[in-house]
């Protein structure tokens, strides 16, 4: 009778038991079937998670450590102008809404205001520093420089001189020419063609002064490739700067020159522009335009630039009017007015003459401005085209062979 009623009790015991297997592999079936039918249990279209970055919540603060004491402060004294020459322009001259970093809000031209300040790098331990041309100016203009450096041992104030600067590029390279055989500290170059969009970027600088030094703000690169369009302060012309870096670290002026670094710490872009009526949009030339032409700023002063070819006359011409048509007595309005001739250029020696029509261009007729632009833009240097001139009464049929446009011409 006892061993009947411990088989009973034997088989309930087991019974339950497959019976609590059962319920729990139908609830938690990752963890009580085996290790090949969890991975049949598993979803396929499971997303994979993005690794962090790093695991240091302090790397902005690493590479600014790192790099701070090779951004140095730039100060630079003009000569003095002549009162008789002095005139000031309003700050935000530009037509474009693009603004340079200087110091002062209001501008003398050369020689120019009495002051302008800016932030530079060192990239080599002899005391070289790259920087922006507007924040320096050029060779043999009489400015005085002053390099503020803040690395250990060495904060103090030095005097450097240009090496090389050049406008269109708006690059400069210092050296520090009291540094008394000091080894100075410097910050990697990187490699900007590589950059991507959406990377953080640092940057560091000076804004608005000595006071404010070695500001770090961190951001992203926002896009490449960017093309903007800037007036001079000093000529009232326009310069178009082509495949400029824009990042949304916030930079002020002062930071003209300053390095912006990515997450390695390397230089990546040089802080140049920033746009006066917006928040979040600087601009920065990318390292690698400047490594393409630093041997060159160094051992020749500065760049030389390869012009693409463009077709030239050489003159200064007005669209044709109801009274001056009246006046040279033509009897309609086609045509345009040559105004000028440059001396020496393809149109002076092929004798056009100020005040002669210009009716046809080869076999096109030619009524207004546009149409001189646009037949112009099919043609190359060495090329030969014939120009038919209303002069004095007469028809006149001149070929003229087509020069390349001198650099100061070019808009």
């Amino acid at each position: 009778m006892q061993a009947k009623k411990r088989l009973v009790a034997v088989v309930l015991i087991l019974t339950a038991l497959v019976a609590f297997n059962v319920v729990i592999g139908h609830l938690l079936p990752n963890q009580v079937l085996g290790a090949e039918e969890e991975v049949q249990q598993t979803p396929s279209t499971t997303n994979t998670p993005i690794p962090l970055l790093t695991d240091n919540p302090y790397i902005i603060a690493d590479i600014a450590e790192l790099a701070s004491p090779a951004t140095v402060f730039i100060y630079v004294e003009w000569p003095t102008p002549d009162q008789t020459q002095r005139r000031t322009i309003p700050q935000d001259p530009f037509s474009m809404f693009f603004d340079f970093w200087f110091n002062d809000p209001f501008f003398t031209p050369q020689p120019r205001s009495q002051t302008s300040a800016g932030s530079g790098f060192i990239i080599d331990e002899s005391g070289i520093i790259l920087t922006n041309q507007h924040v320096v100016g050029n060779q043999g203009e009489n400015q005085t420089i002053k390099i503020v450096v803040d690395a250990p041992g060495l904060e103090r104030e030095y005097e450097a001189e240009i090496l090389g600067a050049d406008s269109t590029l708006d690059l400069a390279v210092l050296r520090i020419t009291n540094g008394n055989d000091h080894s100075f500290p410097t910050v990697p170059l990187g490699d900007s063609d590589s950059s991507r969009i959406g990377e953080w970027t640092i940057a560091i600088g000076n804004p608005y002064g000595q006071d404010f030094e070695h500001t770090v703000t961190v951001g992203v690169l926002s896009a490449k490739g960017r093309e903007i369009t800037i007036m001079s302060r000093e000529t009232g012309t326009t310069q178009v700067y082509k495949n400029l870096m824009q990042t949304d670290a916030a930079i002020n002026r002062g930071n003209s020159g300053g390095p912006l670094l990515n997450i390695k710490g390397e230089v990546i872009g040089i802080n140049t522009a920033v746009h006066s009526q917006a928040q979040g949009i600087g601009f920065a030339i990318p390292i690698n335009v400047a490594k393409d032409v630093l041997d060159e700023l160094i051992t020749t002063g500065g760049v030389k630039h390869e012009l693409e070819p463009r077709a030239w006359v050489g003159i200064y011409y007005g669209n044709l009017d109801d009274s001056v048509a009246k006046q040279l007595r033509i009897p309609d309005e086609k045509g345009v007015i040559i105004m000028d001739v440059v001396q020496g250029s393809p149109a002076d020696e092929a004798g056009l003459q100020p005040w002669d029509l210009l009716r046809r261009i080869d076999n096109q007729d030619i009524y207004e401005l546009d149409d001189v632009i646009e037949i112009m833009s099919n043609h190359a240097p060495g090329d030969e085209v014939l120009f038919t001139i209303y002069r004095e009464g007469q028809v006149h049929l001149i070929t003229v062979t087509l020069g390349n446009m001198p650099a100061h011409l070019r808009q």
